[in-house]
């Protein structure tokens, strides 16, 4: 995720790198040169002795405007439908921050094995993260936990669900010691809960893409659009009409490449959410709360 200067300006303006333009002018150069063939086409025709007149050719601006307000409509709803998988993928993020916060906290006060409870809370994340991203690596969580726990939890499929197992375990093992009782017990089983709820909303949106009747459907009417934009100017805008193709392609073409983008934000791309941060934050955080409540203990 890019951090900017939402005050300036002029400086997100001139921006290349985060944006849609990596993605999209190779896209917008084939349209302007296409542009460019039927302008030179066109003037050609115009200057010959066949006859042929640009009324016979060129199209009605009425209908090509109508298409443009029906595929205006389509990538509104493409960008906001994307848009809102990105938001709720911070939300559910944000649920797995403070449950972490709260089990972890709920836990190391009342028992003395809190560290390992902090370690199991942010291996968990960092498995949240991975499975997110596809991967089935546990080497970075091999820092929290011990060789038997990643053992135990690459046998699982979904790794996050070992890691929660795991977690369940600490919570059962010191019910039964007397380091927790059972309402205890169950407060921290709830808090567990929504960790694996919101896990299971981020897996809703990082498992089920748009439907694809939509995004084809407008990839095919921007091609139309585009391929008879240059029939609609080339009468009325001359030899601008590549340029005008040019900056109505950047358009179309940036904006789905944006959709396309935050529809995942799980990734690794640029603008995706930075699930890195969030798990090294809920790595610091549990580990300060079990560190603090172990130098109490000593202190007592």
């Amino acid at each position: 995720m890019i951090e900017y200067n939402r005050q300036s300006w002029w400086k997100t303006v001139c921006s290349y790198r985060g944006t849609a333009l990596p993605g999209a002018l190779n896209r917008v150069a084939i349209f302007v040169l296409y542009a460019v063939v039927i302008q030179t086409t066109m003037s050609a025709l115009e200057s010959s002795s066949w006859g042929i007149s640009h009324r016979m050719i060129s199209l009605d601006p009425v209908a090509h405007a109508v298409l443009g307000s029906l595929l205006g409509f389509l990538i509104v709803f493409r960008m906001n439908a994307s848009n809102n998988r990105y938001w709720e993928g911070r939300q559910l993020w944000g649920t797995i921050i403070n449950s972490c916060r709260n089990i972890t906290r709920f836990g190391v006060e009342r028992s003395k094995d809190g560290e390992e409870l902090s370690g199991l809370v942010a291996a968990y994340a960092i498995s949240v993260k991975q499975s997110l991203r596809g991967s089935r690596d546990v080497s970075e969580a091999a820092v929290y936990v011990t060789e038997d726990v990643l053992r135990t939890t690459e046998r699982f499929g979904n790794l996050p669900t070992g890691m929660a197992a795991a977690i369940s375990s600490w919570i059962v093992r010191n019910q039964q010691t007397g380091e927790i009782d059972s309402l205890m017990a169950h407060q921290m089983e709830e808090f567990l809960g929504k960790l694996g709820d919101a896990q299971g909303g981020c897996e809703r949106i990082q498992k089920t893409p748009l439907p694809f009747v939509y995004v084809a459907m407008i990839k095919q009417l921007v091609l139309v659009y585009l391929l008879t934009l240059p029939l609609v100017l080339f009468d009325r805008c001359g030899w601008w009409s590549p340029l005008m193709v040019a900056v109505v392609a950047l358009g179309l073409f940036g904006m789905e490449e944006a959709s396309v983008e935050t529809e995942d934000p799980f990734g690794i791309a640029e603008n995706c959410l930075d699930l890195d941060t969030f798990t090294v934050t809920i790595a610091r955080d549990c580990g300060q709360l079990a560190a603090r409540a172990a130098t109490r203990n000593e202190t007592v």
